[in-house]
């Protein structure tokens, strides 16, 4: 019995622990679950944050657009083109029922007119843009102003007849068709002109890149040119011309500063070290330093035995402990002083140089000039011809060629060719010995 109410004692306390650990676990499940959910919450207000900052920033640059659209630049370029169309809306109508009233054929005429006067002016932008020649743009204006000009003589011709009207409002109704067919043109140049002038002004900095360009292409023009080839070698965008110059500049003088060279190198340490030199203070002259004495011409030599009396005074008094002197012991015979009698000339004596000994003689290092090279003496017909008897005693007649000869005797092919038919002809035997 008691045993069976410990293990229903010990029954309860395990499932007390059991509810315990199990509301515990679930305590931190919902813990968990709230923090998740304060941090899905918390990224939502972030993000939310950031689409509202985003958009602020949208509406800011919209604003600063709008506000950036209505400067004077803006208003000029826009307000321009705005002219040029009201123009040619103006301009055009009057024209093609000029036309259109004299023959419906000739419809395409105003088009033509009007749009060369345009198609001109846009060449003129374009011949700006581009930089050509001051002549072409100018051309270009000419055909504007003829096309323009000869339009407007047209609008006032056909606004001056106009049905209906007096004679000052049929006037004015052609001078006004007449300067709204050139009011777009001269508008359009005048808004590159000043577009024009705006450009030379902002491009004051790649005018004076490009001098300076030129410049070192003229003044370093080997170095620009390696750097062409390293640029030209490189795959293209990956080597600058910046980059292959200084590496060229490093490759042709040896140094990777740019401006300088070996030479200027040189100066540069040369001026430094004379600069040093000049800022160095003078040595201070010692009054002991005296010249060497001179044996008078009377012939009585200058006495220049020092004070022995003192100096050995000195050497006792610094070697007294030792219990002996240290006077030097000088040799009883002096070499007499020599001396040279001023008044009495003295003959020079004369100097022998050996020739320095070279275990083999020295060999020509180069080509040797015409005017150092000994001459030869040039030998007679009969020289030659004892030479070559000589040199060619043992030959047989078939080995008697000229070429032989002049190898053997070093002579010329023409005295080689004289000397070989003389010897075949002294070694020929005549035609009556041949028959004996």
């Amino acid at each position: 019995m008691g045993s069976f109410a410990e293990d229903r004692r010990a029954d309860r306390a395990a499932e007390a622990e059991q509810r315990r650990i199990d509301q515990a676990a679930a305590e931190a499940l919902r813990v968990e679950r709230v923090r998740a959910a304060d941090e899905r919450a918390a990224r939502l207000r972030e993000q939310q944050r950031a689409e509202k900052d985003a958009a602020r920033k949208v509406r800011a640059v919209r604003r600063s657009e709008m506000g950036a659209s209505l400067t004077a630049g803006n208003v000029y370029r826009k307000g321009t083109l705005a002219l040029v169309i009201a123009s040619g809306l103006g301009s055009l109508p009057a024209q093609v029922l000029h036309f259109v009233g004299i023959s419906p054929m000739l419809l395409p005429l105003p088009l033509a007119i009007e749009g060369a006067a345009w198609v001109m002016a846009a060449g003129v932008a374009y011949a700006d843009e581009r930089g050509l020649p001051g002549w072409v743009r100018w051309f270009l204006r000419l055909l504007v102003v003829a096309a323009a000009g000869f339009a407007a003589t047209i609008n006032y011709d056909y606004g001056s007849h106009l049905s209906g009207l007096s004679p000052s409002d049929a006037r004015a109704a052609g001078i006004g068709l007449a300067a709204v067919t050139l009011l777009g043109p001269v508008l359009f140049e005048i808004r590159q002109w000043v577009t024009n002038l705006s450009g030379q002004t902002r491009d004051e900095h790649d005018k004076a890149r490009r001098v300076h360009d030129r410049k070192r292409r003229r003044q370093h023009h080997a170095v620009a040119r390696l750097a062409d080839r390293l640029v030209s070698a490189a795959p293209f965008g990956v080597l600058s011309f910046e980059d292959a110059f200084a590496h060229a500049w490093e490759i042709e003088t040896g140094t990777s500063t740019p401006g300088m060279s070996p030479k200027l190198h040189r100066r540069a340490a040369r001026s430094v070290a004379e600069l040093a030199q000049a800022q160095r203070p003078p040595a201070p002259r010692r009054w002991w330093r005296k010249a060497p004495p001179v044996a008078l011409a009377s012939g009585r030599p200058i006495d220049t035995t020092p004070n022995t009396e003192s100096a050995d005074t000195s050497t006792n008094r610094s070697t007294a402990d030792l219990g002996k002197s240290t006077r030097l012991a000088l040799p009883a015979s002096l070499p007499k002083p020599v001396v040279f009698d001023l008044a009495k000339p003295v003959k020079p004596i004369a100097l022998r140089t050996a020739a320095a000994a070279s275990p083999r003689p020295r060999r020509v290092t180069g080509r040797v000039p015409q005017a150092a090279r000994s001459t030869r003496p040039a030998r007679t017909a009969e020289q030659l011809l004892i030479e070559a008897r000589t040199a060619t005693a043992n030959w047989s007649i078939d080995d008697l060629t000229a070429e032989g000869i002049r190898k053997a005797v070093h002579t010329s092919p023409a005295k080689a060719r004289v000397l070989r038919e003389t010897l075949r002809a002294e070694r020929t035997p005549a035609p009556d010995e041949a028959a004996a």
